[in-house]
């Protein structure tokens, strides 16, 4: 009896990233791939995390002035 294929997805970034470092993908989850990319290239994984920091700088500067603005969810159930 032979193993049953399973179809994921994963990042194609990472899959490139992955090729060109010459690292076989078999057997990993997209997040373990992420982690071993991590570590054998950080200067890949610290340019995808400014490449995303870039691209949501809108959103995430929105967020900011929300939670400035009114506070984060559950601050007035806070006991400290």
């Amino acid at each position: 009896m032979g193993k049953p294929e399973l179809d994921i997805g994963i990042d194609p970034e990472l899959l490139a990233q992955a090729k060109r470092l010459g690292i076989s993908i078999a057997g990993m989850s997209e997040t373990q791939l992420r982690l071993h990319l991590q570590k054998v290239d950080p200067a890949g994984a610290e340019e995808r995390a400014r490449r995303w920091a870039e691209e949501n700088a809108q959103a995430l500067r929105h967020y900011r002035e929300r939670i400035e603005a009114e506070g984060a969810f559950g601050d007035d159930l806070r006991a400290w």
